[in-house]
């Protein structure tokens, strides 16, 4: 039996397809994770299209998405291993993608047999982080590469309205809307209000913390995690801590001890609802344990639960920021130098960037902010200020200003 590809637009996202295209025929299992409706299931469509294109047999491939009714009965690892066994056929090489795998019980145990039993090349998704790498790591130690896919950069988003013959005035005008839509596959192969796509947005957010967070994790104050999220969402870009969370509970009333805040900001950041970036201390050069920033798996996450609010512009900005690092291998970290703050501070490999992000440089003060803790850095990698200001260019120090949406849209940051 193999499932018929969708038939939906679908347009390439080159950067995923590139880095997982590398491991194709490898005897690794390629595995798939990001936030829900950020495109994984697309992902492994193009995947096999792209197989096709290079001569697999449609008959060698074999799609299995626990998300549709078909494919129900599939409860636990026998099932699933009946299930392939029936359709693989042993004289030739058989291509295995299963979303959304951590629906089936024990999944990691039929997957193991695959890799020992047959000439397969496996392709597994799933929506929490956590409970994949605990059974991998139990089962498939070193025989997996993992592939964090995210909702869309700011170039795919323009891909995605050129594929549909919409144009912009400018790439500032495209940039402010991709700031209100958010980067979520699903609203931009159509045309949606703000209304109908925050609603869209906000199926998904509550699909996310149900089945991801609250099933996953076994939470049953759902209520108060909710608060939790709303905390975290209020608080983009700033720094806190779980004991910060435990306090704002404290002061209205709602006892929270440190330990629940710790697992609930762990079971968020685990199902990519949130992320946790950690501070580095340039001059000790170590990794700070307290005062963390966290960020939203995607902005519009924010627009739908708590409306949009100017005063989080600036924070927003710097989540847009932290998610195009990331999506570019980066390791992130706030960095902290004296007793001033760097917004980013990213590694990859032998390369370094440091990037401030504010919305507007209107004032000399806000000037002095952004640009003097990076001109105090004495190193040669890139340095940039990054806001929404059109025309003020200018250069300060060896550090570079420049407009997000260009920002965003270079190839090399050098």
């Amino acid at each position: 039996m193999v499932i018929t590809l969708k038939t939906f637009l679908m347009i390439n996202r080159e950067l995923y397809i590139r880095q997982i295209g590398e491991f194709v025929n490898k005897p690794f299992v390629k595995v798939i994770t990001g936030l829900r409706r950020s495109g994984k299931s697309s992902i492994l469509a193009l995947l096999q299209n792209e197989l096709i294109r290079q001569g697999i047999k449609k008959s060698q491939i074999i799609y299995i998405n626990m998300e549709s009714f078909d494919f129900s009965h599939l409860l636990d690892a026998a099932d699933l291993h009946d299930h392939l066994k029936g359709i693989i056929k042993k004289d030739q090489r058989a291509y295995i993608f299963v979303d959304e795998i951590q629906e089936i019980r024990n999944w990691e145990k039929a997957i193991n047999a695959f890799i020992t039993d047959y000439d397969a090349d496996i392709y597994i998704t799933g929506s929490n982080s956590r409970l994949l790498s605990s059974e991998l790591s139990t089962y498939l130690t070193g025989r997996y590469v993992e592939f964090r896919i995210l909702p869309l950069s700011f170039q795919e988003f323009l891909l995605f309205h050129k594929t549909r013959g919409k144009s912009f005035e400018n790439t500032y005008q495209a940039f402010e809307i991709f700031l209100r839509m958010g980067g979520f596959p699903a609203l931009h192969i159509a045309d949606y209000s703000m209304e109908s796509a925050y609603k869209i947005v906000h199926d998904i957010y509550s699909s996310a913390i149900l089945r991801d967070t609250v099933q996953r994790h076994n939470i049953r104050d759902v209520e108060l995690l909710e608060r939790v999220v709303k905390y975290v969402f209020d608080n983009i870009g700033n720094k806190f801590s779980a004991k910060n969370v435990a306090d704002y509970f404290k002061s209205q009333q709602r006892k929270m001890d440190l330990n629940t805040v710790y697992n609930y900001l762990n079971a968020l950041e685990s199902a990519f609802i949130i992320y946790r970036i950690p501070r580095y201390d340039l001059k000790g050069k170590e990794i700070l344990k307290t005062q963390e920033k966290y960020f939203v798996g995607d902005p519009a996450f924010l627009y739908a639960v708590m409306g949009y609010k100017d005063r989080l512009i600036s924070g927003i900005l710097e989540n847009i920021v932290m998610l195009e690092l990331k999506r570019r291998s980066y390791r992130v970290f706030v960095g902290k130098q004296g007793d001033k703050e760097i917004d980013f501070v990213a590694e990859k490999g032998d390369s370094k960037i440091y990037v401030q992000v504010t919305y507007k440089l209107h004032e000399a003060s806000t000037i002095e902010r952004e640009f003097s803790p990076l001109a105090a850095v004495a190193d040669n990698y890139p340095k940039f200020v990054v806001s929404m200001d059109p025309f003020w260019k200018e250069n300060i120090g060896g550090v570079r200003h420049i407009h997000i949406a260009d920002f965003l849209l270079m190839e090399e940051w050098s």
